[in-house]
């Protein structure tokens, strides 16, 4: 079983991927499943592995992520062996042992963690913007085999971390993680600039169900997930965070 949580379509990707490899099947955390998880039980069958997919948050797990994992339900998940593949635009600091942590909080067995570069999606702050059209092309060309690498890597059992943790990768995960997730995920500076289309597709996609069409315009409530989708999915490039995103370039994962 692949579990996994996508925004702008990296992690899905990478998901159905491994799935497909793997052989076996594909949840995504969305909706009540993410605001809700231990009112909807998930089944595994204990023979088979899980795989927890989802991109880096400010060198960590996403906060929603982190939740569904403490309280979720599923049957048989103490049978199994659990793995992560990670989505990240450059390095993952020590995202791997924060998942490994919370793998044993629940008594889980943790196998491998493997990490796959992508094209970057956070561009809430100063300095941070999605990838020039050459080094976005280049990351997407090289990631499959990184995740064929990891579907390997889960196939015969291994338990060691191939992530590419960067410089600094403790004050990055232990410092700026625990600010970024206190100080910067807050979405009331979301708001619809006056090129809005009123095409409701940011309120229909969002995966938290946060945000309502009012008189034609998107509110956000404050269920987010700060995983940008909105933002990048939006036709009319109207969707802004206060000011940081003026000029600020949109990506998703290509469709085939």
């Amino acid at each position: 079983m692949v579990i996994y949580f996508s925004g702008t379509g990296n992690s899905r990707a990478t998901a159905l991927e491994l799935a497909e490899r793997l052989k076996t099947g594909v949840t995504e955390l969305t909706g009540s499943l993410l605001t809700s998880p231990a009112e909807h039980p998930l089944l595994c069958d204990g023979d088979e592995p899980i795989v927890w997919v989802f991109p880096v948050y400010s060198w960590g797990i996403p906060p929603v992520v982190v939740n569904f994992i403490r309280n979720c339900r599923i049957e048989g998940a103490e049978k199994s062996v659990h793995h992560m593949t990670i989505t990240c635009g450059d390095d993952a600091g020590m995202t791997a042992s924060q998942w490994r942590r919370l793998m044993a909080s629940r008594s889980w067995k943790a196998g491998s963690a493997t990490s796959v570069i992508m094209p970057n999606t956070y561009v809430l702050m100063k300095g941070f913007d999605t990838d020039p059209e050459a080094l976005r092309d280049k990351k997407l060309e090289e990631a499959p085999a990184m995740t064929a690498r990891a579907a390997e890597r889960i196939a015969e059992g291994k338990t060691d971390d191939m992530i590419v943790r960067g410089k600094f990768p403790r004050f990055k995960s232990r410092i700026i993680y625990p600010w970024f997730k206190r100080y910067a995920m807050s979405p009331k500076p979301f708001h619809a600039l006056d090129s809005c289309i009123s095409c409701g597709l940011c309120a229909h996609r969002c995966p938290m169900d946060n945000i309502n069409m009012e008189d034609g315009r998107p509110k956000w409530g404050d269920a987010c997930a700060l995983c940008l989708r909105c933002y990048h999915i939006c036709p009319a490039h109207a969707v802004a965070y206060g000011k940081a995103t003026d000029g600020k370039g949109q990506y998703l994962y290509p469709s085939k």
